[in-house]
């Protein structure tokens, strides 16, 4: 198993990309500490599926955008596994809103969940990771090359994640290797309530003509988390099925 023994913290996993990926990661052999910041049911769920495979789980509610509560998780989470291997910074929100109808508010909830809580994660997660910790921070290609003003707050932040994420690798080397993940349109809860339209106009500029399953993100995460990935830091790999 790749991941045999080690203890990964992985926000926003109680569904989407962040449960695939702790219930990829508790098949690998890791012991798994799942958060988010709502959904109670749901982090029960997300224990008991992870418990059901054979591994250890605990949940922790915790909002990534306040800093107390980003410090308690981190606190619980070594308090019962000793240490932190692997951190998934991969909590995030969107707001699809037309320009002129965006607010302040909107953009200040969306940069402190997606960037500022990323940052938050790292900071207190960073001392108690081992030599050859991974932090694998989920960005999008929002921030690369698709452009969508409705979500121009969410673009922002995945754009400044992909700038954190190479300033966290040069900051934390070469203790801790830090990259980030692109993906591209893939069939979420945050995804579902799209305009069949609009679904049906995306696909057709997808090269695989379909948006990615959570699993197939989750298993480039386990990539970078694993002895696999022991020379790439300051990374981002775009998971889109080609696009254009």
């Amino acid at each position: 198993m790749k991941l045999s023994g080690k203890v990964a913290l992985i926000t926003g996993s109680s569904r989407g990309i962040g449960k695939a990926t702790a219930l990829l990661f508790a098949k690998e052999g890791a012991k798994i500490v799942v958060n988010c910041d709502v959904k109670d049911l749901e982090l029960k769920r997300a224990v008991e599926e992870i418990q059901r495979i054979g591994s250890e789980a605990i949940a922790i509610k915790c909002d990534v955008s306040d800093e107390k509560q980003v410090k308690k998780m981190v606190e619980k989470a070594v308090a019962k596994f000793g240490r932190i291997d692997i951190l998934v910074n991969n909590a995030g929100i969107v707001f699809d809103v037309p320009f002129k109808e965006r607010t302040a508010e909107q953009w200040k909830r969306t940069l402190a969940v997606n960037l500022i809580g990323t940052f938050l994660c790292s900071k207190y997660v960073a001392p108690h990771m081992p030599d050859g910790g991974r932090i694998i921070n989920t960005a999008s290609t929002n921030g690369i090359n698709s452009f969508t003003p409705a979500s121009m707050d969410y673009d922002a932040s995945k754009a400044g994640i992909i700038i954190l994420t190479r300033d966290l690798a040069k900051e934390l080397a070469p203790k801790i290797l830090v990259n980030s993940v692109a993906p591209g349109w893939v069939n979420t809860q945050i995804n579902k309530d799209l305009p069949k339209d609009f679904v049906d106009k995306e696909t057709k500029k997808i090269y695989l003509k379909r948006f990615a399953e959570p699993e197939e993100i989750a298993k480039t995460i386990l990539f970078l988390a694993s002895d696999d990935a022991s020379y790439i830091t300051g990374t981002t790999i775009i998971i889109d099925g080609g696009y254009g």
